[in-house]
């Protein structure tokens, strides 16, 4: 859809460069990607919590979560999918200029939605986190309860089942949670995170 033409973007005195000499850190998108029951979500709350602890601003967008509010008006089909990470994109490009490090935990299957997102805010502020983990792990875990539906047939257009999960090529940073503990998992996001966002600064 194009950009109307009365539409013009207004320039503020306040810059990105600034809110971070404020925070005292860089800003950064951590794009947590992987099936569902990976361990997305479990990780980024956890890295979070550890960034908090060291006077990190962040905030947390999960799928779930955006899904109930933002684009709850937004299915699951392929087009749908790639307008939810559209948007999730342009909102996590806004924490961004406010210099926030902004944890997404989206299944975001396609690899061309993702590397949207990246181009959206440049490879230097985007941090790709593959949460590799074997789909009978994720099914075994299925704390809810979607697999098991999505095998009856009850849930269509289900990534991993009916729906196909393109893994990234070149992530950032691959974490196997189907065989590395949490801690563990959580210190190497975090050593990461932490080294790209004091350059940044």
């Amino acid at each position: 859809m194009a950009i109307p033409t009365n539409i013009v973007p207004q320039d503020y005195r306040i810059s990105k460069n600034d809110r971070r000499e404020l925070n005292g850190h860089g800003s950064v998108i951590v794009w947590f990607t992987g099936l569902s029951g990976s361990g997305k979500s479990t990780l980024a709350n956890a890295v979070e919590q550890e960034l908090f602890k060291q006077g990190i601003r962040t905030y947390v967008l999960d799928g779930d979560n955006i899904r109930h509010g933002l684009n709850n008006n937004v299915d699951f089909s392929a087009e749908g999918r790639t307008e939810n990470i559209r948007r999730i994109g342009e909102v996590a490009k806004l924490f961004i200029d406010a210099g926030v490090v902004v944890l997404t935990a989206f299944i975001s299957p396609f690899k061309s939605d993702r590397d949207r997102v990246r181009s959206l805010v440049g490879s230097e502020e985007f941090i790709e986190v593959f949460v590799d983990c074997p789909l009978e792990i994720c099914e075994q875990r299925d704390v809810k309860g979607l697999y098991k539906k999505a095998r009856a047939g009850e849930i269509a257009d289900f990534t991993g089942i009916s729906s196909p999960f393109e893994a990234p090529e070149n992530p950032e940073l691959t974490i196997a949670t189907g065989t590395i503990p949490l801690h563990q998992s959580v210190e190497q996001v975090t050593n990461y995170i932490l080294k790209k966002i004091i350059k940044q600064s």
